[in-house]
């Protein structure tokens, strides 16, 4: 919708930068691609699975941790999947393989002088609860323990909301999107195992009450 409706001062933040860069297309002429970027997930990319020491951080906490890479690693060790509230908060996704082409492809072809164009950073959408269901399923062929619980959302958000968001702009510059399936969660959660002694459980659950 426009104007945006961010979810998060976070989010606002980059409401301000939109507007800003913007108003500089308008008065000096400049070129930009606002790339609305969905939740990334995934940890390894072509380049930085050629080495142990090129590995991306896997952030699993309240604050920084993203649904599917939280979800992961509290199956890895054993802890129950944490479903903020009901569970029906649709987002939209994408593998961070295709994070980096997007930003290849915005850089390719770029906005005309003076354009401010826009376009939806992701490949699939889906629900909190969807994504946990995939990950016990996964998780349960791998011989991993996993349970799903709904806790008290510590955000202030719709639970239940129609989202129909479009990305048809980079599809149409050259995406081949890389999907969520069984194996990719598969991989990230034989990853999430392989390091699961470095997690800090106490970390897990969110420490961060949006209403106090």
């Amino acid at each position: 919708p426009y104007p945006k409706q961010p979810g998060s001062f976070y989010h606002l933040s980059k409401v301000h930068d939109s507007h800003n860069i913007h108003f500089a297309c308008k008065i000096w002429g400049l070129r930009a691609t606002d790339l609305n970027q969905g939740v990334v997930y995934g940890v390894l990319t072509d380049e930085t699975g050629m080495d142990e020491m090129l590995v991306n951080r896997l952030d699993y906490d309240g604050v920084f941790g993203t649904a599917l890479n939280r979800f992961c690693i509290q199956a890895a060790v054993g802890h129950p999947l944490t479903v903020y509230g009901k569970g029906g908060q649709t987002r939209a996704f994408l593998d961070i393989r295709d994070t980096v082409r997007c930003v290849e492809l915005a850089i390719a072809t770029p906005a005309d002088p003076g354009q401010f164009r826009v376009f939806n950073q992701f490949t699939e959408l889906f629900s909190v609860g969807d994504l946990a269901l995939m990950v016990k399923k996964a998780g349960t062929s791998l011989g991993l323990d996993v349970e799903i619980t709904n806790i008290d959302n510590p955000r202030v958000e719709l639970e239940e909301h129609y989202f129909n968001a479009k990305n048809t702009n980079l599809l149409d510059l050259g995406l081949k999107p890389h999907l969520l399936s069984d194996s990719l969660i598969d991989s990230l959660l034989n990853f999430a195992v392989k390091y699961k002694d470095r997690v800090n459980k106490d970390d897990i659950l969110p420490k961060v009450q949006w209403r106090r």
